[in-house]
């Protein structure tokens, strides 16, 4: 299978239009959400388990890099199992801007915004 310089998404959250990131859909984003989740203390045994089934999914895609982020526990045994199979993992680099904005009560709303700029 011929692959393509386009980032995959394993994350649990939408990539935007800036970082040019593929989605997953449908079932396989559905799976991707719940072994990214982790609901208990897990044991070793059970992330890394966790993170050669996210790169097993990676690899039913003609991709070269993913980008990935979650739990930290789960980062560095999800880096190894891409670089397995031939994956690249890179992480998002953002930066957060905090807009205020004055509403007609007096009130105070703070919003961040994160933007994208770059690749790690």
């Amino acid at each position: 299978m011929e692959t393509y310089a386009v980032i995959l998404n394993l994350t649990q959250h939408p990539g935007i239009p800036e970082q040019g990131v593929f989605d997953l859909t449908g079932d396989d984003l559905a799976r991707l959400k719940t072994l990214l989740t982790f609901e208990e203390l897990p044991v070793t045994s059970e992330v890394e388990a966790r993170a050669d089934e996210i790169a097993v999914l990676a690899t039913r895609l003609p991709v070269d890099q993913a980008m990935i982020g979650g739990a930290p526990f789960l980062m560095a045994p999800l880096e190894r199992a891409l670089e397995k199979v031939g994956i690249k993992p890179l992480y998002a680099f953002s930066r957060r801007e905090v807009v205020e904005e004055v509403l007609t009560d007096g009130n105070v709303r703070k919003t961040a915004i994160f933007r994208h700029l770059g690749f790690v």
